[in-house]
């Protein structure tokens, strides 16, 4: 992976996509609560093979973030990119430049409004979730998922009594792919940096942020 610069930009829009049954919606309560043990501010994957077979419905779900990609000329990216089933409580500020540095996310929700934001502070960028909302942004780009209007991530807002857990497809995209850093505006050999693992640096250090407030640390 060459060094390059972060995306500032995050593209969102409401997506009309199936409202997943209340069977489907159980099950993955089910895992949230039982399998997976979400903590607040927690961020897991669901067993996507089990939702395909138990929702039909999920592939038109598929075909609308395709379809809204086609705008950008990046159907055929979006298709042949690697796909998951994740849940959250909430999500702490972070990045996922360490792991992902390489890809840009595409998220489709599927869960219902529940007074949640995605909230990108370096990018000043907020955006209510809902059943449909889809977005693509940088990995390397610190976001959080919080109450709605709020600047930080609250873990008592997320426990036990309130429901508040969000269910989404992510697909990793490859920034690589010359039309997406286009389209993110992202440029490549920006610093000749010599570094032995992935990292999001800013002003020559790596940087990570506070899990509240997604200030630098």
């Amino acid at each position: 992976m060459r060094s390059r610069s972060v995306s500032p930009l995050v593209l969102a829009a409401r997506l009309e996509v199936p409202r997943p049954p209340a069977s489907v919606v159980a099950d993955w309560e089910r895992d949230i609560h039982g399998q997976l043990g979400l903590e607040p501010g927690d961020v897991a994957p669901l067993p996507l093979a089990r939702t395909r077979r138990r929702w039909p419905d999920l592939r038109p779900c598929v075909s609308a973030a395709a379809d809204w990609m086609q705008q950008f000329g990046l159907r055929d990216l979006l298709t042949d990119s690697d796909i998951a089933l994740m849940a959250c409580r909430g999500a702490r500020f972070h990045h996922d430049g360490a792991q992902y540095g390489g890809a840009a996310f595409c998220n489709l929700f599927l869960s219902e409004d529940k007074g949640l934001d995605v909230w990108f502070p370096f990018a000043g960028q907020r955006i209510p979730l809902a059943q449909g909302t889809v977005l693509v942004f940088d990995t390397c780009q610190p976001h959080a998922v919080v109450e709605r209007g709020s600047d930080r991530f609250d873990a008592a807002a997320f426990g036990p009594g309130r429901d508040c857990s969000q269910v989404f497809l992510t697909w990793e995209l490859p920034v690589q792919d010359a039309a997406l850093a286009r389209l993110l505006g992202i440029e490549f050999d920006v610093e000749a940096v010599q570094l032995d693992d992935e990292q999001v640096r800013r002003d020559g250090q790596a940087l990570e942020v506070c899990a509240q407030t997604g200030r630098p640390l």
